[in-house]
Order: C-alpha cells, then sequence, then structure tokens
C-alpha cells in the first residue's frame, strides 16, 4: 500500500518590521525629536511620522509616548530599538562583508600556525593588520608537526606559518622559507641524566621516558620526533606543554632553543650534549598557490620579513 502526503503550501508572512523602521526609531531615540531625527535621516518630517504611525498600526502596539515635549520610547518601543539595533548592525556588518568580497578581501582567513613557533609572536602583526582598517575575521589555530600541512591540505587553513619545509606534501602550494630554529636536549636538574657525563649516547636517552608533542595531523600521516621505538613517551598537547613537563622533570627530549633561553640561564634546565647533533629544522610559509584574496596576501607579504621571528631561527 502506497501513502502520499499532500504538499502544504507554504504560506508567505507579510514582513511589518523593515530596517529602515528600525532606523527611523533610532533617530527619533538619538536625536529627542521627530523634526530632528527627519533632519539626520535628509527627509521630510511626515515621512518620519508616516513611517512610525505604519509600523505603529501595523504592530498594533504604541511606540512613542507623545503627551510630552520630547518623544518618548514606550517599554514595547524600547524593547523594539533595543533588538532592532543588533539587526541594523548586522545589516551594516553584512553590507560591509559584500563590498570586502567585491574588492577581493576575504570574509575569514584561518591561519595554522605551528608549534614552533609562539603563536604571540602574531599579535604584534595583526596590530598592524587591524590598524590598517582590514576587516576580515582571522581565525588561528594552533598545529603540531604534520599538521600544520594537514590543516592546509584538507581545506582548514589558508595559511599555515611554521610548516616543515622538508615535507611538503604534494600539490600546487607556494611556500617561502622563514629559516631553520635550533634545538637544544633539555633534562631537569633533578633527573638521573643531568649529572651524567657528555655527550650523552643513543642507549642513555632511550632507557629515559621522553616527552613528545604529538602531531595534530587528521588525514596526512603522523609522525614522531627523536623517538626510539621501544621508549617511554609521555605525550602532550604542544611545545609550550613540553618544556613545562621538561621543566618537572617527566622526561626527557630536545626543544626550540627560543622556548627554554631564561630556564637554560636561571637553572630551571640543563642542556645535554648528544653523541649525535640535533638538527635544525627548516620551517616555512605556506599557501594554496593559486587561491585567496588580498587579506592572505597581505599576511603572505608580512610574513616574509623576518624581523617577526628575531630571536627564533638561528
Amino acid at each position: 500500500m502506497r501513502f502520499e502526503t499532500a504538499a502544504v503550501p507554504t504560506r508567505k508572512i507579510p514582513m511589518r518590521l523593515t530596517l529602515d523602521a528600525i532606523a527611523v526609531i533610532d533617530a527619533i531615540d538619538r536625536h529627542g525629536s521627530f523634526a530632528a531625527a527627519a533632519q539626520s535621516l535628509h527627509r521630510v518630517p511626515s515621512s518620519i511620522t508616516y513611517t512610525v504611525q505604519k509600523l505603529e498600526q501595523d504592530l498594533d502596539v504604541k511606540l512613542f509616548d507623545r503627551s510630552g515635549h520630547r518623544a518618548l520610547l514606550t517599554p514595547a518601543g524600547t524593547k523594539l530599538l533595543k533588538e532592532g539595533r543588533h539587526l541594523l548592525r548586522g545589516a551594516e556588518d553584512l553590507e560591509a562583508m559584500v563590498k570586502r568580497v567585491a574588492h577581493g578581501w576575504e570574509t575569514e582567513l584561518h591561519i595554522a600556525v605551528g608549534d614552533l613557533v609562539p603563536i604571540s609572536r602574531l599579535y604584534p602583526i595583526l596590530e598592524e593588520f587591524y590598524a590598517a582598517g582590514h576587516a576580515t575575521r582571522v581565525r588561528l589555530s594552533l598545529e603540531v608537526l604534520t599538521g600544520v600541512w594537514d590543516a592546509l591540505v584538507s581545506g582548514r587553513a589558508d595559511l599555515a606559518v611554521g610548516a616543515s619545509g622538508e615535507l611538503a606534501p604534494y600539490g600546487s602550494y607556494a611556500t617561502h622559507a622563514l629559516g631553520k630554529i635550533p634545538f637544544v636536549f633539555v633534562v631537569a636538574p633533578h633527573h638521573p641524566l643531568a649529572k651524567a657525563a657528555e655527550p650523552l649516547s643513543e642507549t642513555q636517552i632511550t632507557s629515559h621516558r621522553a616527552i613528545a608533542a604529538a602531531d595534530t595531523s587528521r588525514d596526512l600521516p603522523t609522525r614522531t620526533v627523536g623517538i626510539a621505538g621501544t621508549q617511554d613517551v609521555l605525550s602532550v598537547p604542544d611545545m609550550q606543554t613540553k618544556c613545562e613537563a621538561h621543566r618537572r622533570g617527566l622526561g626527557v627530549g630536545s626543544v626550540p632553543r627560543h622556548y627554554v633561553e631564561a630556564d637554560l640561564k636561571n637553572g630551571r634546565l640543563i642542556s645535554k650534549r648528544l653523541s649525535n647533533d640535533l638538527p635544525a629544522p627548516l620551517i616555512s610559509l605556506a599557501w594554496h598557490e593559486n587561491d585567496g584574496g588580498r587579506a592572505l596576501a597581505w599576511f603572505t607579504e608580512r610574513l616574509r620579513s623576518h624581523d617577526w621571528l628575531e630571536g627564533i631561527i638561528g
């Protein structure tokens, strides 16, 4: 047996409340009278009066108390204006957004930042961006190891900052090398390796727990750095957390020197020489070669200047 559902006709509800009417009420409230509102909106007073009367009639509510010398909002009018101002701001934002898109500015730009770079280094650059009047919404995310590239490849990011320069995946990506980041092998002063003779051998290192920042890649193959297959590992979310775990003596491992410079000076961490030199990974900017608008172009151009990386790259 087959049942058929009758189509329910769509009922159009007339829109009695318009942005123009809200703007008129807003002007009356801000300027104190219908005449002053008309002047501010470059309209004749009769037009303002008609708009209010029409809205009061359509809504069947009284919006203004006209008994005194000044037009005062009723409780209903106050509520309408309070909520209506949100609509006015939303409409203004939408209008600005459409204009930005028409002129090549993205509505939103997502920047994935590798954890070898302190994300706070981007704040002065964001200040420059906003000070220039650019209204593109910027979203920052913190990624670890392959996760930086994964964010770009999967479309979760428009720009990757601090992507591994040696592990670019296949595809049409533009890159710009930022430089190499010096690493240092560290232990806490109370860790058993703190007083061990140098250089430390691989056997000595692998007999102790390692601390590793976990790769945040979702689709690309994840990787680990400096971890032996049988070594005990404490996995943490990012490099800053990893450094704190080292300070507490929870394990050993290598970290970017700029993250622990102060700790090495005050003795909270001790650097140890290894029998094999630590590689200094190359980090890069990366973005889709043929994509993006003016906000992406602004950031890629600004970030090519290495002043914001002072004290980080070797």
